[in-house]
């Protein structure tokens, strides 16, 4: 009967972790993107501008990530969950109704503190608590959801936006998140049942000023900057890349958009797999190595096939790329001090995810072109496999 509970308890942790990502990434971070150019038609602001409120509201709450990160190790990740979800959704919600710049930053401001409270790092601590063998899996089936959301939000908010309009489409969208997450997150426990022995088996934790000291903490953590920043940049410049640089129809875009989402489903299942037979740092630079070489094909996007291409190699590699960050963290560190660590490391990925996006359009807008901004993303990709490759090979310091 033990046995019993705590699996009935892993599907609920591990069903949790996907509608919330569904939610606040899947719908939230892939899903605000298809909104850019709407903004940028009907407002009269610059590709830099539209950009920037996700840099604006990562930026301002990033330090916020590191006391998240030690009120969920101290307080377990239930109750940053709900606020998260419902904060993401009054931001789309927020969104909606925007007339103004400042209307505009404010929602992004909660749209991050919603993105911090109740996405990844609380859904990874969560995880990594309940799982110990099959982490791997759990995690990729958890960030499914990502995958599963950013794949169906854009044909979704073409829907709505042909039907309602772009307003009250985000209007909609955001109600959904909180109907979507809430309930699930609500009913989920922090820990699993001591007698199940997972938290009793895992080392005593090292201090944190330890772990600091030590040089595969900044390895991991410039690795995944890098390559989240190479794979923000690209992801949230590409509705404007299509439907403004290539003239793709708004149907065209949303259905390549909906590849690269569908094909990262692929790509988290397959590298949740991978990880949990193979050294995960091996792992890490696979997926590194995908998203650095399908920037390049944008080059040549206009070729026939080129962008199906790109959709599907972009997809595998964005779909295990923040996924492995918390697996290998939990490796290295240990699962008692998740919160902590991945809080510093969010923080940082943070900066990077919100800033690249922005530099890329910047980069458009001065030189009437993405092929700068391209160059960019493809170096950050490269470096951050070089910092991955200097990781141990499968070493545990905590």
């Amino acid at each position: 009967m033990k046995m019993e509970k705590a699996s009935t308890g892993q599907i609920k942790v591990t069903a949790t972790g996907f509608l919330s990502l569904f939610s606040l990434v899947g719908i939230m971070f892939y899903g605000l993107p298809f909104f850019y150019d709407f903004w940028v038609q009907n407002f009269g602001w610059s590709r830099a501008t539209v950009t920037s409120g996700n840099a604006f509201g990562k930026i301002v709450v990033g330090l916020f990530a590191f006391f998240a990160g030690w009120v969920i190790d101290r307080f377990g990740p239930r109750r940053a969950m709900l606020t998260g979800i419902m904060m993401g959704g009054m931001a789309l919600i927020g969104l909606s109704m925007v007339t103004a710049l400042w209307q505009f930053y404010v929602c992004y401001l909660f749209s991050a503190l919603g993105y911090i409270c109740g996405g990844p790092l609380p859904n990874q601590v969560l995880i990594s608590r309940w799982f110990d063998r099959s982490r791997g899996k759990a995690m990729g089936i958890a960030y499914l959801g990502i995958g599963i959301g950013g794949m169906l939000v854009p044909q979704i908010a073409r829907w709505l936006n042909v039907n309602f309009g772009w307003h009250n489409a985000l209007l909609i969208l955001g109600i959904l998140m909180i109907v979507i997450a809430f309930p699930m997150a609500w009913f989920v426990k922090d820990n699993p049942p001591v007698n199940t022995g997972q938290i009793k088996q895992e080392r005593p934790k090292v201090p944190l000023s330890s772990i600091l000291k030590r040089w595969p903490f900044y390895c991991l953590m410039i690795g995944s900057m890098c390559s989240i920043g190479a794979v923000s940049g690209t992801s949230q410049n590409l509705k404007l890349f299509f439907s403004i640089d290539l003239k793709f129809t708004q149907e065209h875009a949303a259905n390549v958009i909906s590849l690269v989402l569908a094909s990262s489903i692929a790509g988290r299942l397959l590298m949740g797999w991978l990880a949990d037979k193979f050294p995960k740092k091996y792992v890490m630079i696979l997926i590194y190595t995908l998203v650095a070489g399908s920037i390049p094909l944008l080059y040549i996007a206009s070729t026939p096939g080129i962008i199906y291409l790109f959709a599907f190699i972009f997809g595998l590699g964005l779909g295990g790329d923040y996924m492995i960050i918390p697996l290998m963290a939990a490796e290295l560190f240990g699962v008692r001090v998740m919160g902590r660590i991945m809080g510093i490391i969010l923080t940082f990925d943070g900066f990077s995810e919100a800033l690249s996006p922005m530099l890329v359009g910047w980069l458009r807008d001065k030189s009437d072109s993405y092929a700068n901004g391209f160059v960019a993303l493809i170096m950050l990709a490269f470096i951050g496999i070089i910092a991955v490759s200097m990781l141990p090979r499968n070493t545990r310091t905590a």
